[in-house]
């Protein structure tokens, strides 16, 4: 599950796919982002993938599309569709990499059921996925080099919304992924996809962000998989009869939790909510 972006500029999203090789990085370091974690657990969590504005006191992580500039607090995490295209960049990936897009019966792009606004990327074989990790493993880099410390590779269930795709074939491709982001720098992030379980942890995911685990009651799940746990809910989308105070005070709860409206809007936006527990 994913939120789509509020006035997504194509050109700053796709910037990077053909600039120059970025200087020798260094690589993730655990150590020090176990010390991040740390400060950052103690503090509160933001997602803003519907535009950037001001983190409030006391917020120690943000999560912000690729195309927007960190928050400047202790670990921002860069928001990247690695899986399927973002909404306003189909036209990019047909003219630029046409061959890279899961195709229907009828030769049609597959739109993804779940966001008709994006369409697959085809991961079904090696050729596929060397190529898609160059083109996202670039982005990843590019998150790097913007002082991003952390990424979130959405999306990791496509599979799971379209024949031709496997499992396997994605977790391979996200292994890739996470190897790259790895050597940018970048601790990374498994977003959503319970079903794979322990597979998630053996491709190299560092933490995990997650999307209503307490109205699926997954919360625990994800928490014996990975102690580092970002978790994001949805006003209306609580678990039945719950307020948000109800879910704070669960047991199984991450440390860092936050409650957004559906679109994720800036604070201007009449419908915009952010709390924190």
């Amino acid at each position: 599950m994913k939120r789509a972006l509020v006035g997504l500029v194509v050109a700053l999203a796709l910037a990077g796919c053909a600039s120059a090789p970025a200087p020798a990085a260094e690589p993730f370091d655990e150590a020090a982002f176990a010390e991040r974690w740390a400060e950052a657990e103690a503090g509160g969590f933001d997602y803003q993938l519907g535009g950037p504005y001001p983190p409030a006191d006391g917020v120690t992580v943000v999560v912000r599309d690729r195309s927007a500039p960190p928050a400047d607090v202790v670990i921002d995490v860069c928001y990247v569709n690695a899986f399927q295209t973002q909404p306003g960049e189909l036209d990019w990936w047909l003219e630029q990499h046409p061959e890279l897009l899961l195709r229907d019966s009828d030769g049609e792009p597959v739109v993804d059921p779940a966001w008709p606004d994006e369409r697959l990327l085809d991961s079904s074989t090696p050729e596929a996925r060397a190529a898609i990790a160059e083109i996202v493993g670039g982005w990843l880099e590019g998150c790097a080099q913007s002082g991003f410390e952390a990424a979130e590779l959405d999306n990791l269930d496509a599979w799971t919304r379209a024949e031709g795709l496997t499992m396997a074939g994605t977790l391979e491709l996200a292994a890739t992924l996470v190897a790259r982001g790895h050597a940018a720098g970048l601790a990374m992030a498994q977003k959503n996809a319970l079903e794979i379980g322990q597979a998630g942890p053996e491709a190299g995911f560092d933490l995990v962000l997650t999307e209503e685990c307490s109205r699926f009651g997954e919360c625990d799940d994800y928490g014996a998989l990975y102690e580092r746990h970002l978790a994001v809910e949805y006003v209306g989308a609580l678990p039945e009869g719950a307020s948000f105070d109800a879910v704070c005070a669960a047991e199984e709860r991450p440390a860092l939790m936050v409650l957004r409206d559906l679109d994720l809007t800036v604070p201007s936006d009449p419908a915009h909510v952010v709390e924190r527990c």
